[in-house]
């Protein structure tokens, strides 16, 4: 299945103001009405909620296609798909199947400073089962990463909690939990499952390269990891603050095995993926509606 992936990352480099605030919570309410998302300009988490909802807007604004030209449909377990609305008289087969396999498959997702959309296109039912994961490559303030990686050992298995020993010290400890998250996120959002979904039934093996869900392998899937590392001026200093996140994706493919894809040289990822700014977003905001 020849589906290709892209994957979108903008950094939130800063606040927005309030008015650039206002101007996209209108493009929200205006042409994604459905959504939950609070008007609270002081809250930085409805910012990043309305840059997640907004991303599909751009992605299909940098594609040319007009907003009353296609349709955001969403399946019974929530996933979503992009449908462009074609006004075609004289109908072919070869223009009806071009149609069937432009469908765009999506997911978008955020941590801190990040946020991240993954699609690809094809035939409908081959591009909905698709996941991104984010996790900043950090603990929690006031907590070692031993500690902060044992809080979260109800989410892992014993062997991948073995992969995770505190006598590797904190930087693997940490690198190699946000890869777990990460995985886990991306693949648990690509089949749909509701919050609460219990993350042990799953287990990534990452020395070998495997991975399973209640003991079965996940045959047909494919992992791709990377990490991203972010940078932005300290507010009144002369530094600059350092951010490292762990990103994943996960796409069925329908094959036999299960595939991993790791990417650690930027000119690997930049087929695929893709930076963009808080401001290229802003700057293009308010044509989102049309």
């Amino acid at each position: 299945m020849d589906c290709p992936i892209l994957v979108w990352c903008l950094f939130t480099n800063r606040e927005m103001t309030p008015t650039e605030y206002a101007k996209c919570y209108n493009v929200l309410r205006e042409c994604v009405p459905h959504v939950n998302v609070p008007n609270a300009p002081n809250d930085p988490e409805t910012m990043r909620q309305i840059i997640a909802f907004l991303l599909p807007l751009l992605m299909m604004r940098h594609r040319r296609v007009p907003r009353s030209r296609w349709k955001d449909n969403i399946t019974a377990v929530g996933k979503h798909w992009i449908e462009q609305i074609h006004n075609v008289e004289n109908d072919n087969p070869v223009a009806a199947a071009s149609r069937a396999r432009s469908m765009i498959g999506y997911h978008t997702s955020y941590d801190h400073n990040l946020v991240g959309m993954a699609m690809t296109q094809g035939r409908k039912e081959d591009v909905v089962n698709i996941g991104i994961g984010i996790k900043e490559i950090v603990s929690p303030p006031g907590m070692s990463a031993n500690d902060f990686a044992i809080s979260l050992y109800h989410k892992l298995t014993p062997l991948e909690q073995s992969h995770i020993a505190p006598e590797l010290g904190d930087e693997v400890v940490m690198r190699r939990l946000c890869v777990l998250l990460a995985l886990k996120q991306a693949y648990i959002k690509a089949i749909g499952q509701p919050f609460g979904f219990d993350w042990s039934r799953l287990e990534f093996n990452i020395p070998e390269r495997t991975a399973s869900g209640d003991g079965r392998p996940l045959s047909g899937w494919e992992f791709r990891v990377w990490s991203s590392e972010l940078g932005f001026p300290i507010p009144d200093g002369e530094g600059h603050q350092r951010q490292v996140y762990q990103c994943a994706v996960a796409f069925f493919r329908r094959t036999r095995e299960t595939r991993f894809v790791w990417q650690t040289e930027a000119k690997d990822l930049e087929s695929w993926v893709q930076f963009i700014t808080l401001d290229q977003l802003l700057n293009v905001a308010d044509k989102l509606v049309e």
